[in-house]
């Protein structure tokens, strides 16, 4: 399939039955996401790093042993969240990973998770940014969903 028959924005939306700040906490403590990232590319992440604002960057280690500089592009706490990952000391190549959080309720809150490589400029990374699909950013909203919703799910302060 040409690149250009493939969408180079990839959403999933899934309501989650927990408060918009308890998920939020999840996704920006990088130490919790290998535990709910349904891409299975995460290995780990060290404690301390929680996002705060737009410019943080925060540094994860994939599974092939490889580490990621996570560089903020936009952030409100409990609303959304997005960074553009990179090798360390380099500039991000051009894709995006996107979290936006709705509050429906004090204990209900829709999360949409957004992969975009739209600007994606490193033509190495083609092949996998083309195979990141809908399913999997899915699976990472259901193990996130199994996380949040789980009784004293709220993780430590970092």
């Amino acid at each position: 399939m040409a690149t250009d028959d493939v969408s180079r924005v990839v959403r999933a939306t899934r309501d989650i039955d927990a408060p918009a700040d308890l998920i939020f906490d999840l996704i920006a403590d990088p130490a919790q996401q290998p535990r709910w990232d349904g891409n299975d590319n995460l290995a780990e992440a060290a404690p301390g790093q929680r996002v705060r604002a737009v410019g943080d960057v925060f540094t994860t280690r994939l599974t092939n042993g490889q580490d990621r500089e996570n560089h903020v592009v936009e952030f409100e706490e409990s609303s959304c969240l997005a960074w553009r990952p990179a090798e360390p000391g380099k500039e991000p190549p051009g894709h995006l990973w996107r979290w936006e959080l709705e509050a429906l309720d004090d204990t209900r809150t829709r999360v949409t998770h957004t992969y975009d490589w739209s600007e994606l400029r490193d033509e190495k990374r083609q092949a996998r940014a083309r195979a990141t699909t809908a399913e999997m950013l899915s699976a990472s909203l259901e193990r996130l969903a199994a996380q949040a919703e789980a009784p004293r799910s709220r993780p430590e302060a970092s």
